[in-house]
């Protein structure tokens, strides 16, 4: 079989549909891609001036979404959203609970995860600039909805929201999308040599 109909026999399809499908399964990866998420969200380096550290924990939450899909990309970022709410500490540098300023970055986890897993279902995720643009609009997705609400959970100006919660991360999200652009078509790549 040529790799032009294996990757038409896969379209509709993310990476974590290449798994024998099962409720079992389907619980194990969406516990998985909360537990991803947390785990991610430790690797946290604090930015001078801002009340949000750089993490691991958007690049996690992008991949979730995209291998995943749309649907148990949600419930993924949702288990991992409402354990943290209820108090687990694996927000980034340990954090849980909604009193914290970067709190709205999770909530725009939640829609970007749905964005991007519709979008791979697609093919976003075959190819290394559709991969890139993917995770792009992920991330502006996340910084639509957790600048605003930085801003209004610590009184900050709209410019100096944007100076200390978009600004200072530009180019750590240009090295996750270019990351992406290696993983997940190396990893379609892979699929289909099999």
């Amino acid at each position: 079989m040529s790799t032009a109909a294996v990757t038409s026999a896969r379209s509709g399809q993310v990476l974590a549909d290449l798994i024998p499908a099962s409720r079992v399964r389907d619980a194990a990866l969406v516990l998985g891609g909360a537990a991803l998420t947390g785990l991610a969200a430790q690797i946290a380096v604090p930015v001078p001036g801002s009340p949000v550290p750089v993490t691991g924990q958007t690049f996690a939450a992008l991949l979730v979404g995209t291998t995943l899909g749309a649907r148990r990309g949600l419930a993924s970022l949702a288990v991992y959203a409402l354990a943290g709410m209820a108090g687990v500490p694996w927000f980034a540098e340990g954090g849980s609970g909604t009193a914290m300023p970067s709190f709205g970055y999770i909530l725009g986890m939640l829609l970007a995860s749905v964005v991007v897993g519709a979008l791979a279902r697609r093919g976003a995720d075959r190819s290394a600039w559709r991969t890139a643009g993917t995770m792009l609009l992920g991330s502006a997705i996340i910084y639509a909805v957790g600048v605003p609400y930085l801003a209004l959970a610590t009184g900050m100006s709209a410019s100096a929201a944007i100076a200390a919660g978009l600004t200072p991360f530009l180019i750590g999200d240009a090295l996750k999308a270019a990351l992406a652009m290696g993983l997940l078509p190396t990893a379609w790549k892979l699929v289909d040599r099999r």
